[in-house]
């Protein structure tokens, strides 16, 4: 739920190409494609089908944007140097931070946790315990509140998402994230907070925490999940709406792995969660948040082809769902120094806030049962 700073570059509306990436001379491109957006190919009034032969997804778009013609190829010196079309992810220069926008960004961080303390979370002030009490008192299966508490967020957090490019005309890219968090959060964190509280009251269906090797596969694939983060969750200042939050067409990083980071993630943080716990409530949250981010796999890529139409396409084509098949079936070509986008602040945060909460979690989980959700 957050985005970067759009950053540009003469030949391209996005961020500037990573050093290892060079531009080829007309001479050296062996052009992949070519893509003139004009009004003999993309009219602005009909609706356009946009093609995607190697995706799961297809659907009708309407580009929101125009480009400059680009050719997007590979040297022939060098079949791995290619120009990037969408922008370069954790992408973060201290040089170019001000200290003004991190002072504005703490002062945002504490008014929203003071208000979503006061008109939520405090049980003797906020709506947080009706809201669950409203919820339980529909069933007594923990199961059927899960899956709720569940199914309400997504229909929340993908329906705008979904009317994000109306939203924002109307009322302005800051006020719809504030909206968008707004809402968003609260019932994000009733999920949570539900799953803490009720994770050991469902039906056992397995118990394998005696066998050796399972607490440590579980622990390393939380841990490794982290790292599937969607780019956008790195700009912390548009997430909180200091800068003006964007829509952006992440390339680089994690998703050479996989276009969709965040479903993998959680995914891969379900499976394990549910096989160390195995019971029924965690297969049910494990269900409904799986099937939550498939969704919003397929929502996002119906999103960015609206927004970026042909330059999607591209990034479409050597990127894949599942994880390293565009980089398996030669798609996907790795820059020698592949590893440098990963070593950064962004990356180095995650993994020092993952153990962080991995030691935390005696804490957190006390802080849920107090709430008695």
């Amino acid at each position: 739920m957050a985005t970067s700073i759009f950053l540009s570059h003469p030949l391209s509306p996005f961020s500037p190409l990573s050093k290892h990436h060079k531009i080829p001379t007309p001479k050296q491109t062996s052009t992949i494609s070519s893509y003139h957006f004009n009004k003999h190919i993309l009219p602005n009034n009909p609706t356009t089908k946009t093609p995607f032969p190697n995706s799961l997804f297809s659907f009708s778009s309407k580009p929101r944007k125009q480009f400059n013609p680009i050719s997007v190829g590979r040297t022939q010196t060098d079949e791995k140097d290619e120009i990037l079309v969408g922008e370069d992810s954790a992408e973060f220069e201290l040089s170019k931070q001000k200290i003004s926008s991190w002072v504005y960004f703490l002062g945002v961080l504490g008014v929203v946790l003071y208000a979503l303390n006061v008109i939520w979370i405090d049980n003797s002030t906020g709506f947080g315990k009706s809201f669950i009490d409203a919820l339980s008192s529909i069933s007594d299966s923990h199961e059927i509140v899960m899956l709720s508490l569940t199914f309400i967020f997504a229909i929340v957090h993908s329906g705008l998402a979904s009317l994000r490019d109306k939203g924002e005309e109307l009322i302005g890219e800051r006020a719809f994230r504030v909206l968008f968090a707004g809402i968003s959060l609260p019932l994000a964190v009733s999920t949570i907070v539900y799953f803490i509280n009720h994770r050991y009251d469902g039906v056992q269906l397995w118990e394998l925490k005696s066998i050796a090797g399972i607490h440590e596969l579980v622990w390393f694939s939380n841990f490794i999940s982290f790292f599937f983060l969607y780019p956008s969750t790195f700009n912390l200042l548009e997430v909180a709406a200091v800068d003006k939050p964007k829509m952006h067409l992440w390339e680089t990083g994690i998703m050479r792995i996989t276009r969709h980071p965040q479903m993998v993630g959680q995914v891969i943080w379900c499976l394990a969660h549910t096989l160390w716990i195995g019971n029924s409530v965690a297969v049910a949250a494990s269900v409904g948040l799986i099937g939550h981010h498939l969704f919003g796999a397929w929502n996002g890529d119906r999103r960015l082809a609206i927004r970026y139409g042909e330059a999607f396409e591209v990034v479409k084509k050597r990127t894949s769902v599942i994880p390293f098949a565009a980089i398996l079936d030669g798609r996907q070509k790795l820059p020698e120094d592949y590893y440098k986008e990963f070593i950064r602040l962004p990356y180095v945060s995650i993994t020092a806030l993952t153990l962080g909460a991995y030691f935390l979690h005696p804490i957190m989980q006390a802080a849920s049962y107090r709430l008695h959700w």
